[in-house]
């Protein structure tokens, strides 16, 4: 058994990583800025739930007493959560490294550094911040998840059009497939590289329209199929392939699977 702490522990990832490791034996703490109360559904009885916020330190050393490995699964998408993003990640390293951790796990995406988006940009900074720990750290990079896909297709779907980015594939990968790589690196034996860095896809590599008619199929909609160029760096990082890995495909778990489990909330 190893006590793992979960930082970001109440979201899509988060959550999933908890789940895996209590199921595996593993003791568990969760870090949050806003612990789900006890008999909700994003509270796991198996695990300590602990107030903590990576921007400002508080809460952090109470949350990590005791882990022998923390794995982040924070998110910053928007606003200050963006801003604050990797230094967060500094902040949560040095209150590990304090608290004694010996290893922290850190989530990202796929060639992260290819990309001048906002979000991509914060992930490569934080990737940095890991590579230069104290510590020993594992960066796992991860496709695009299958819910990203989906969002993208509802969204657009109220106004009955599904959009889809001219020349752009996915391969998309389940929430349950990334937190059982983290959760791999996390309790892996110890390496004589201090800073790894990994990249795991999902199972198949898609062109979006396929993707999109595979969601019609699941949800019933009867939205239109409409193809767009999409210009900047984001496109042509989608263009170009970057966000797809065929020769690491981890995931096990479809696209289509994982629309089967959930079509009831789409």
């Amino acid at each position: 058994m190893t006590r793992i702490c979960v930082a970001g522990g109440t979201g899509q990832v988060g959550q999933e990583v908890v789940y895996q490791a209590i199921a595996q034996g593993h003791a568990v703490s969760v870090l949050s800025r806003n612990p789900p109360p006890s008999g909700t559904p994003g509270h796991h009885g198996g695990a300590s739930y602990f107030r903590a916020d990576v921007t400002t330190g508080e809460g952090l050393a109470a949350a990590l007493a005791g882990a022998v490995v923390v794995i982040d699964c924070l998110e910053g998408q928007s606003g200050k959560a963006l801003k604050n993003y990797a230094d967060g990640g500094t902040r949560l390293l040095a209150a590990a490294e304090k608290a004694g951790v010996s290893k922290a796990v850190a989530l990202s995406i796929i060639n992260c550094d290819q990309s001048s988006a906002g979000f991509y940009r914060s992930e490569a900074d934080k990737e940095r911040a890991y590579s230069k720990a104290a510590l020993e750290t594992v960066t796992v990079r991860a496709t695009q998840f299958h819910s990203l896909v989906g969002k993208l297709f509802s969204a657009a779907s109220r106004v009955r059009l599904i959009p889809v980015i001219k020349g752009a594939r996915f391969q998309t990968i389940a929430p349950g497939d990334v937190s059982a790589a983290l959760l791999e690196a996390a309790t892996e034996g110890p390496s004589s590289e201090q800073h790894r860095l990994r990249t795991i896809g999902g199972p198949e590599v898609m062109e979006m329209r396929e993707l999109a008619e595979i969601w019609k199929r699941a949800t019933g909609s009867k939205g239109l199929v409409i193809e767009f160029p999409l210009p900047g760096a984001m496109g042509t990082y989608l263009r170009e392939g970057r966000n797809l890995i065929p020769e690491q495909r981890y995931g096990t778990e479809t696209f289509e699977g994982w629309l089967a489990k959930r079509t009831d909330s789409l």
